[in-house]
């Protein structure tokens, strides 16, 4: 087996497939389903998600860990973002013996032929072994600016997703939906008024979440409007 990677490497303990907010005929219930239900099984060596920062990519790849070793299987997760600096043919030898690698932030590999080659290695024997690799990036395969043509087609092999970045809609459903999760009321005013002060970054509005969280339990205080202007100083 391969060794496992002794780097600051820790999955995010909220970004599983309970915590992603999905409605009847939300287009993601698909990929919702394929990830849990049906993959990975073999059926697809490679999946590819994209989206813009905020979208749920990350949290996508890292449920996807948190399932597969749930289940008393070995997962590995790469965050490119973390790990772009550390030679590549290190880090990818052997990956191929587990049986589900999710490698994040893709886009930052382009251009760097070392990264791109032992990328490309890698997809070639994952797909000898039948392991199955979830990548996620910020732009489709056609889009990265890569260096090697055949990355790009390895890439696109398997099903392409694309994650739209929430509106503002979705993203006080999702506060709301969260902080449900977390034994908290946060009623539909106070969750409007989160969105429009914290920014529309779903990372942002769940460090302001964590943060009302400690101070309501602290001050054992509700979650109003009032409350959420004291604890941030707006």
């Amino acid at each position: 087996m391969p060794v496992q990677l002794s780097l600051p490497i820790k999955l995010n303990d909220a970004a599983t497939f309970e915590n992603f907010l999905v409605s009847p005929g939300d287009d993601r219930l698909l990929l919702l389903t394929l990830l849990r239900v049906q993959w990975p099984q073999g059926r697809e060596p490679i999946l590819y998600l994209w989206g813009r920062h905020g979208s749920g990519v990350s949290h996508l790849l890292q449920a996807s860990c948190h399932a597969v070793h749930a289940r008393g299987l070995p997962v590995q997760y790469l965050p490119l973002s973390v790990l772009i600096d550390h030679p590549p043919a290190e880090l990818l030898d052997e990956l191929e013996q587990l049986p589900l690698v999710c490698l994040d932030d893709v886009q930052l590999a382009a251009g760097r032929r070392d990264w791109e080659e032992a990328l490309f290695g890698l997809l070639n024997r994952m797909r000898d072994t039948g392991s199955c690799l979830l990548v996620g990036g910020d732009a489709a395969p056609r889009e990265l600016p890569l260096v090697l043509p055949d990355l790009r087609s390895r890439l696109g092999w398997g099903p392409v997703f694309q994650l739209e970045a929430p509106d503002d809609t979705l993203r006080e459903q999702v506060v709301q939906f969260r902080a449900m999760r977390r034994g908290m009321t946060l009623d539909n005013g106070v969750a409007r008024f989160l969105v429009n002060r914290a920014g529309r970054d779903l990372h942002s509005l769940m460090a302001c979440l964590d943060q009302l969280e400690n101070r309501s339990l602290q001050d054992k205080r509700r979650l109003s409007i009032p409350f959420v202007k004291q604890v941030f100083g707006w």
